[in-house]
């Protein structure tokens, strides 16, 4: 039987998996290979947290494939080379993946597809990720949106999403081929010596298809009833968690949206698909402004007078030690469970871009090493929405106060209580602001911080002050 490579990336399951549907549609024995190759990836070479989460997503896959007769064949690399390889010692005649786009990958994949044509192959890219590709949706005017709302419009103007599609029952086995690698040998998680940092992660997530299916089902039964207004509580499990599985590709969005149809109130359902519609946005502006993830979409901020960032400071806010509660309650969740919830991410975002007047790059790239949902078009349009720099910002005169919106949104200091067990003992509304307690909760704070690094008040009268010179220094150009 004629082999056709089906190179897995960012898709790692094998329900409604296109470019898989390709080859057995074609008639062809498919062939599942990965190829490690982080050269490729540009300036943004997946971080620690993405490497430990595909780790184990890529062992769930290759069981899967086993499960069905078939394995994941696991290749290092430049991928060019290493598929012109496997297809000579295979005889294939085609690959086939989904795609990605991210720039970086975008331009890659594009050589790829020319090279491998012209030596005779077929080669094909799948839509596997999105519901709506990048290039699909545009202005009355031909032009890429750059405001979410008539961006959704027009989406759901168009709504259509692919019929979903049942893992195959069998697939054929390959013999082993010159240059497979053990998945160990990518080195993508600690081994010993090194300590097991990500060790904690893994009470909280099951990377794979299955885990996928699993939390969906959670977040339907448990949690959708009250999805808009519970996804802005922070001390419960209302929101889906859907979001690395989404990124790694082993969930397709358009069997989250099946799985709904008949789920929960129609206004929940909608509210969340609305959610979806924020990284269909995403990779709509990222693909759209590929110079976004290390520049600011709003040039007018090319010369905004940020701080410069003292190394101490800059610790202190990845490692939860800034004196303001709420925020280090989320970057002690991040550390420890490689994820952030979603409201809390925007607050420590704005602490640390206007409080603070440090570069949302910066944050943006601590994100990308720690989160296991690290995503290059989510971490770019969330970053410079909070920062005011970006597509369909949030003004950077915005400044969200991390006291009030902790008091509102974790009235009961349950969230802080669990991430900062230092600041347990005290009643819940002091946990949202210890210092202004005075010296009365010392005793039972243990070594946090008795002060905030800067005052909210001052952190963000310095920051309009700021955005005011800005201004007033454009005006007169």
């Amino acid at each position: 039987m004629t082999v056709a490579i089906v190179w897995f990336r960012n898709d790692l399951r094998l329900r409604d998996h296109p470019a898989l549907q390709a080859a057995l549609k074609a008639g062809l024995a498919p062939l599942p290979v990965y190829i490690h190759a982080p050269h490729e990836e540009g300036d943004w070479v997946p971080g620690a947290a993405s490497d430990a989460w595909r780790h184990r997503a890529l062992a769930a896959l290759d069981s899967d494939l086993r499960g069905r007769g078939s394995r994941l064949h696991v290749f290092a690399g430049d991928s060019l080379a290493t598929l012109q390889a496997i297809a000579a010692a295979t005889g294939a005649t085609a690959v086939f993946w989904n795609r990605r786009y991210e720039p970086a990958i975008e331009a890659r994949d594009t050589r790829i597809r020319r090279e491998l044509r012209i030596q005779g192959l077929r080669a094909e890219g799948f839509n596997g990720s999105l519901l709506f590709e990048p290039w699909h949706l545009e202005t009355k005017a031909g032009d890429p949106f750059r405001v979410f709302t008539p961006f959704w419009k027009a989406a759901l103007s168009r709504w259509n999403p692919p019929r979903t599609q049942p893992a195959p029952s069998w697939l054929p086995g390959i013999e082993a081929i010159p240059g497979e690698r053990a998945l160990d040998d990518l080195a993508l998680t600690p081994a010993p010596p090194e300590p097991r940092w990500d060790a904690p992660f893994w009470n909280h997530w099951t990377p794979g298809e299955r885990g996928a299916a699993a939390a969906l089902r959670t977040f339907v039964h448990d949690s959708l009833h009250d999805y808009s207004n519970g996804r802005d509580r922070p001390a419960e499990s209302l929101t889906s968690r859907l979001s690395p599985h989404l990124h790694f590709g082993e969930i397709a969005p358009w069997r989250i949206v099946a799985e709904l149809a008949d789920a929960g109130p129609p206004d929940q359902r909608a509210a969340y698909v609305r959610e979806l519609g924020w990284r269909e946005f995403a990779h709509h502006v990222l693909h759209h402004f590929p110079h976004t993830p290390d520049a600011n979409f709003n040039p007018r901020f090319d010369d905004f007078e940020w701080a410069d960032p003292a190394p101490e400071t800059l610790h202190a806010w990845q490692h939860g030690r800034t004196g303001v509660p709420l925020v280090d309650a989320g970057m002690r969740e991040l550390w420890a469970t490689g994820w952030m919830h979603n409201r809390v991410r925007m607050i420590v975002a704005s602490y640390l871009t206007k409080h603070l007047r440090i570069h949302w790059r910066h944050g943006a790239r601590w994100f990308w090493d720690t989160l296991v949902d690290a995503d290059l078009a989510n971490n770019t349009l969330g970053w410079q929405w909070v920062a005011g720099t970006g597509v369909d910002a949030a003004p950077y005169f915005r400044v969200f106060n991390p006291v009030l919106q902790g008091r509102r949104l974790d009235p009961g200091g349950e969230y802080i209580a669990r991430w900062l067990p230092e600041l347990q003992p005290l009643p819940p509304r002091a946990r949202h602001a210890p210092w202004e307690a005075g010296t009365a909760n010392c005793v039972v704070m243990g070594d946090y911080p008795r002060l905030p690094l800067i005052s909210l008040a001052d952190g963000r009268r310095k920051a309009l002050e700021a955005i005011a010179r800005l201004k007033r220094r454009q005006s007169r150009e």
